[in-house]
């Protein structure tokens, strides 16, 4: 019912949508070129899809290639959201730089978060001029930074819902928008296929198979050890679903306990009475580090990508090099 009193504004916001592609099509609005090709990871729909994930995979394949990988992040979810680019650090406070861009840091790229991502890459090389590619964490929509290469995810994980723009339904931009992307890369559960709806697209799983304690990660355990009664999960992602049914298909019977996305923990959501074991993204996991105790497990994940995804990458890369 809800859906159906806002469908005029989708309308409304469908227009200003295509109004604002037009006006940076025809150079009305100026888009900025950075000193190095633009990667930009991002998607079609509000809410995770994977993103993250994929960003730091493409920077590990990309330097195993012999570039050299920077990344920006707007930083969903930081405490103050100005325009001032900030470095992040793998110790930093996430309130600070944002949980994803935390995480982004950890794999020893250089990360910068502004708003304005243009912001953020030009500090980004101002640090960092040995980078000779950025990659853009999300900001498919943030026309503003010139790119070279698109790249959108779709989560097939995700019940499809009703297919409308915002604020009726969850789409940012229409589905036609896929078709305009250098590449569409469709999540999906380990050992899917890809859905017939997607022709061409590069299928991508996340993969975890260790957990790490919250308070120390020097300490792992194995899947065998969460086996039984007692464990709960909590996941204040996009799609907390997703990690619940991931947890499932290693045979953990978790309580699950969803959040919203980007959710600020505190100490009062791991008092979960009588919980033998909490396990949680790592995404969650470093907004608990200050308070969680030897119940608290969290589970990397990594992308894993068709290797054809990072050869389209670069030969585009090459291609805007040489332009």
């Amino acid at each position: 019912m809800l859906a159906a009193v806002l469908r005029p504004l989708s309308s409304l916001f469908g227009a200003a949508v295509a109004l604002r592609r037009v006006l940076y099509r025809r150079g009305i609005l100026h888009s900025v070129r950075l000193s190095v090709p633009v990667v930009v990871v991002g998607n079609i729909t509000v809410g995770g899809s994977g993103k993250t994930p994929l960003v730091a995979a493409l920077a590990r394949a990309l330097a195993q290639r012999g570039h050299r990988p920077g990344i920006v992040s707007r930083g969903y979810g930081r405490a103050s959201d100005g325009d001032a680019p900030i470095p992040v650090g793998v110790d930093d406070d996430p309130d600070r730089v944002g949980d994803e861009p935390l995480l982004l840091a950890r794999t020893g790229f250089p990360v910068v978060v502004a708003r304005d991502r243009v912001a953020a890459g030009r500090e980004l090389l101002a640090r960092h001029p040995e980078c000779d590619v950025i990659l853009a964490d999300d900001g498919l929509q943030h026309y503003r930074l010139a790119r070279d290469v698109e790249v959108a995810v779709v989560d097939t994980t995700r019940a499809p819902g009703r297919p409308w723009l915002l604020p009726a339904g969850p789409l940012r931009e229409p589905p036609s928008r896929l078709d305009e992307v250098d590449a569409v890369v469709a999540l999906v559960p380990a050992g899917a296929a890809l859905p017939a709806n997607l022709p061409g697209a590069f299928a991508m799983t996340l993969a975890g198979e260790v957990f790490v304690r919250v308070g120390d990660p020097r300490v792992t355990a194995p899947v065998s050890r969460f086996a039984g009664a007692g464990v709960h999960a909590l996941a204040g992602i996009g799609h907390p679903e997703r990690f619940f049914a991931q947890l499932s298909a290693m045979g953990i019977a978790a309580a699950p306990h969803p959040f919203p996305d980007h959710h600020r923990f505190v100490a009062d959501d791991l008092a979960i009475a009588g919980a033998r074991a909490i396990v949680m993204t790592e995404k969650d996991a470093v907004k608990c580090k200050a308070f969680a105790d030897e119940r608290c497990w969290y589970l990397p994940v990594e992308a894993r990508v068709d290797d054809a995804l990072v050869t389209l990458i670069e030969g585009s890369l090459h291609g805007s090099q040489a332009a």
